[in-house]
């Protein structure tokens, strides 16, 4: 009879030691947000910051053995898409985004409900005593991944409440439990992540070669190039000014010394709409995230021949938007 009575009453205790355990210790929980700031995806780089999870665990009646907590992050609002998170502006349009564990953006974090985007972050408190809060403190290294340029500006935010925060803990009687199988106390703290992509342009150029002339009895043609890249739907306008020493659009001067050849710059090939630096006489345009390559049209009117040689001008080419 004895040994009858053994099992069941070593079982019962096993039972009430459990549950004096998930009763014996506390812990609290508080998020930063993770703001981006502004952002320039045209530059096709990666941008960086950082939020942070605070856990302060106590222990409420005695002393207690070592406590995992399990930091679960899901994809938040935003939504993920093959284990990229993604932020949303007001059209529902993403940015891609994601948390890691560690500065070098190496180690994803992520959570046991969707291991896609990684494994949650465990820490470990080892025993607690009465009356002593242990605090830790996770950082959040999250990362706008780059080669995003066709992305819209805009004010883009994923929120993170509810389901998409699971944190939990519990107490182990031998070794840390994993965070795959831990779901007692869960707490669901706030937070949000926000950035905002911010209109840019680049511009480069190419030189106008109008080439060797022995007398300039006719007009001579020659075209250049810009190459426009601005973000999508920024509106722009390009000016080019009079260069060194010209007039007007149509009355530029290539010099060498005290001679000159005067020339104009136009925005069409039949050299009747001349290119500026105000009013019709700029040439518009609205981004797209992608290079625009716009010719710059030159001609060198027939006009009294000056002495040989090699003249040039500098023009300064002006993106506004």
């Amino acid at each position: 009879m004895m040994r009858r009575l053994l099992l069941p009453f070593l079982v019962f205790l096993g039972a009430v030691l459990m549950a004096g355990m998930a009763r014996a210790q506390t812990c609290s929980f508080s998020v930063t947000d993770v703001n981006f700031g502004n952002v320039d995806t045209l530059s096709g780089a990666a941008v960086d910051a950082t939020g942070s999870v605070s856990v302060t665990c106590r222990a409420l009646l005695a002393p207690v053995l070592p406590v995992r907590v399990c930091l679960n992050l899901n994809a938040g609002s935003g939504g993920a898409t093959s284990g990229t998170r993604q932020m949303r502006n007001a059209a529902n349009a993403p940015l891609n985004y994601n948390f890691f564990q560690d500065a070098a953006r190496q180690t994803p974090w992520g959570s046991r409900e969707q291991p896609a985007l990684g494994n949650p972050v465990a820490l470990i408190f080892n025993t607690l005593l009465l009356g002593i809060p242990q605090t830790q403190t996770a950082t959040i290294y999250g990362r706008v991944l780059p080669s995003q340029q066709s992305t819209a500006t805009g004010f883009y935010t994923s929120a993170f409440s509810g389901a998409q925060v699971t944190f939990n803990y519990v107490a182990s009687l031998l070794l840390p439990a994993n965070c795959s199988n831990v779901t007692q106390n869960t707490i669901r703290p706030p937070f949000m992540v926000q950035a905002n992509v911010v209109p840019n342009c680049s511009v480069t150029a190419q030189n106008i070669d109008f080439g060797s002339h022995g007398v300039l009895d006719t007009a001579a043609d020659a075209a250049g190039r810009l190459d426009v890249t601005c973000t999508p739907g920024t509106a722009y306008t390009v000016a080019l000014d009079n260069g060194l020493t010209g007039t007007g659009p149509t009355a530029r001067r290539m010099t060498l010394g005290g001679q000159a050849v005067v020339y104009g710059l136009y925005k069409d090939t039949a050299r009747s709409q001349p290119w500026g630096s105000s009013g019709s006489q700029l040439l518009s345009g609205s981004g797209t995230g992608a290079t625009q390559s716009v010719s710059v049209y030159g001609r060198v009117p027939a006009q009294p021949t000056p002495g040989p040689g090699t003249y040039t001008d500098t023009v300064v080419v002006t993106v506004t938007y």
